[in-house]
């Protein structure tokens, strides 16, 4: 009896544990059959909505590329939680190239008691050109715009010729259509005139200017001197003959190398080996006929001496002369009746290729000019040349946190090689990879329908570029800076934001240690600031009374390079957006105008220092300007592999 029982109790046990895994069994039939027929339609509206919405703000990643876009810098918890929305917002806006800046029929309205009427107007007519250039260049296919050939390149002549009769029809300049090459020759035959007659009937000058000049930039703005070659056979304040050559790059004279009849020193620089000036017998040299006696006295007594034979100034009222100007490695060499005159060493920011036409202006009769071993291609006409559209030089997106600093770099519409060589070199700096530092170009309207095409493309692909809509001058270079602020404060919400040009190098880290250095609750202008600088009265660059009526203008930094605070930079976009902000043709000035009327409500700190460098570079600078765009790359170059940062000596 007993063990029946036991037998029973034994088969239930055993029942009991079947019965769990019967009722999973019959669970997960029922499941499946559920999920094969009902399921889906229960579900499938939900979770395409969901897919949609996820899909809308997180399209899908078709390659490497797209994974790039989308890529956030590490930030922290507490950041992604107090900016969400922002991140939202700047997100939906990343990719628009037009600038945010409120432009409309009111924002240049005339401000006659102020003498700003000529500009407003000037700003106002290029408002509307540029707006229009730019919503036509929208509506075109860029697909469908034929794309100039990068496998055949334009010939160009290995030599030109011309009379003096077709240089002075062709306005007295020489069109070199491909530059300037190593070895490249120029020659010029021609006569000096007597110069011009002073009220007392004598000659008050006589001197002519040959010059190697590049392509104008945009409206407004001299094109550049490549060198400025000026002789003057009346002299200067020594009235002794002289001969001066300089450099002029964005609308900025270098110093002057001037060559007075005294032999440069061969333990100093050279350029390819030869002195920079040659000696000449000075019209008062009353050594010079003793000089040959001795020399020839010597020569028959048979003592060995050093020869030293002087030659006059090179150049005669009414004589002949046959000039050839060659391109050396290290720079220019003027050679007149077949001996070498001055060298002339290359300067920052151009090359040879820039020198795109030869100009001869002044008191002198040109008979012939003859330009020979002349490059056969330019290497630089098409912005494909510059461009290298890969990945890796895309701007990093915006981030979805707040950034310590912005910079904003002015450029013009055809500085494609500039704006690559930024990219390529301090814009590589780890706090803007990073995003804890945000860099964009600011750029115009072009005249020229082809550089705009190229110009939206290139913006397109780097994400960069940032256009302004007005068509470009000189005079108007103020509405960048103002857009500069306009895009630190909406789109990057930045604590600093730097205003720079496309041929300055920055160290992103020095200048953000400078900004930290002034407490967090002050308001700042920081650069390299100009005092007591009076506006010019007379000439081309003149500032009537009635632009400005005051005898200095207010405290300003040197517009290569400077930062503002942000709250500076608020004041100066709300000002504009009101139709309150006055503007003025020099940008620079314009800020350290705006700055003082910030001022005059709360206190600003305004901080010098001759580390950001208004002209080249000097050790330890902040910025550095005047910077070509090999020597940009060269001093990331040094930047990486020194400790101290040094300058690039790339004459």
């Amino acid at each position: 009896m007993k063990r029946g029982r036991i037998e029973k109790l034994e088969t239930f046990e055993s029942l009991i544990r079947q019965r769990p895994i019967q009722i999973l069994v019959i669970f997960g039939l029922l499941y499946i059959i559920l999920v094969a027929l009902e399921i889906p339609f229960l579900f499938k509206s939900r979770f395409n909505a969901v897919s949609n919405d996820f899909l809308t703000s997180h399209p899908r990643l078709e390659s490497e590329e797209d994974f790039e876009k989308i890529k956030a810098p590490i930030r922290s918890l507490e950041e992604v939680s107090q900016n969400a929305a922002q991140r939202s917002h700047r997100q939906l806006n990343e990719h628009k190239i037009i600038s945010g800046l409120i432009f409309n029929n009111d924002t240049f309205h005339l401000w006659g008691r102020d003498g700003s009427s000529d500009l407003y107007i000037s700003a106002k007519n290029a408002w509307i050109l540029g707006k229009k250039i730019w919503e036509e260049l929208e509506t075109l296919n860029l697909r469908t715009v034929p794309e100039k050939s990068e496998h055949k390149p334009e010939s160009c002549p290995p030599s030109i010729s011309l009379s003096g009769s077709e240089f002075l029809n062709r306005g007295l300049v020489m069109v070199l259509p491909c530059g300037m090459t190593l070895g490249s020759h120029i020659t010029v035959v021609g006569k000096p005139q007597v110069g011009k007659l002073g009220a007392d009937h004598q000659v008050v000058a006589s001197q002519f200017v040959m010059e190697l000049q590049g392509l104008k930039i945009v409206d407004g703005e001299d094109p550049p001197r490549i060198l400025h070659y000026n002789p003057r056979l009346k002299g200067d304040w020594s009235r002794k003959p002289v001969v001066e050559q300089n450099t002029r790059y964005r609308m900025q004279w270098g110093s002057a190398q001037r060559c007075d009849g005294r032999k440069s020193r061969t333990d100093g620089e050279t350029v390819d080996g030869l002195v920079k000036c040659e000696k000449w017998i000075q019209s008062d040299d009353s050594h010079a006929v003793e000089s040959k006696t001795k020399w020839w006295s010597n020569r028959l007594r048979g003592r060995t001496r050093k020869v030293t034979v002087n030659w006059p100034y090179p150049f005669v009222e009414g004589k002949l002369f046959v000039l050839t100007l060659s391109a050396g490695m290290e720079g220019f060499h003027v050679n007149v009746d077949g001996r070498h005159v001055t060298s002339f060493p290359y300067r920052t920011g151009f090359t040879l290729e820039d020198a795109t036409g030869l100009s001869l202006d002044g008191d002198i009769e040109v008979d012939a000019l003859f330009a020979t071993s002349l490059p056969l291609v330019h290497p630089s006409f098409g912005p494909q040349n510059h461009l290298d559209f890969s990945r890796r030089w895309r701007a990093p997106p915006l981030p979805g946190f707040d950034v310590e600093l912005f910079i904003g770099v002015l450029s013009a519409g055809n500085h494609f090689a500039e704006r690559m060589a930024v990219r390529k070199s301090w814009m590589q700096h780890n706090l803007i990879q990073s995003s804890r530092a945000v860099t964009r170009f600011f750029v115009a309207v072009h005249s020229r329908k082809e550089v705009n095409v190229e110009l939206k493309k290139e913006a397109e692909f780097f994400g960069d570029i940032v256009v302004v809509p007005y068509l470009d001058n000189y005079d108007l270079v103020v509405l960048k800076t103002v857009s500069i602020c306009e895009y630190g404060l909406r789109k990057v919400s930045a604590k600093y934001i730097m205003k720079c040009d496309d041929d300055t190098f920055i160290r992103v880290d020095a200048v953000i240690n400078e900004a930290r250095k002034v407490p967090a609750d002050k308001s700042f202008y920081i650069g390299n600031i100009n005092h007591f600088h009076k506006p010019l009265r007379h000439g081309k660059w003149a500032v009537t009374y009635k632009e400005w009526p005051e005898e200095r203008y207010p405290p300003y930094a040197n517009g290569p390079g400077y930062i503002l605070s942000s709250d500076i930079a608020h004041y100066i976009v709300s000002e504009f957006e009101n139709h309150k902000l006055r503007l003025f043709k020099m940008e620079d000035v314009s800020m350290g105008m705006w700055v003082k009327q910030f001022n005059s409500s709360k206190v600003v700190v305004y901080v010098h220092s001759l580390k950001f460098c208004q002209f080249g570079c000097i050790e330890g600078y902040y910025t550095a300007h005047y910077q070509s765009p090999k020597q940009l790359e060269c001093l990331w170059d040094k930047l990486q592999m020194q400790t101290m940062p040094q300058c690039c000596n790339m004459r």
